[in-house]
């Protein structure tokens, strides 16, 4: 069932893609697997990814989503993130 990982992870940490066409769910996976996440794809062509973290949960959408949305919306959401203040703490 797993093409790429010889450790099983728990079911309850896995999130299923399944929206992707091949190519994109291949570009994904490696992606996730430059950021230490892991994935797997599937012989029925679905991506699992296991999400240990809020962390992991972000860069998961994150990667789907430069994939998967519409060019307008990914140059908003970069605009808005330019745009962003981020608050300065002392240390």
């Amino acid at each position: 069932m797993f093409s790429n990982h010889n450790s099983h992870p728990h079911p309850e940490d896995l999130t299923k893609i399944v929206n992707l066409s091949q190519i994109d769910r291949w570009f994904v996976h490696h992606r996730l697997k430059e950021l230490m996440i892991k994935s797997w794809c599937t012989d029925n062509g679905e991506l699992l990814v296991e999400v240990k973290s809020c962390t992991d949960a972000i860069l998961l959408q994150s990667t789907v989503k430069q994939f998967i949305a519409p060019r307008t919306e990914l140059v908003d959401w970069l605009d808005k993130c330019w745009k962003m203040e981020v608050p300065k703490y002392n240390h």
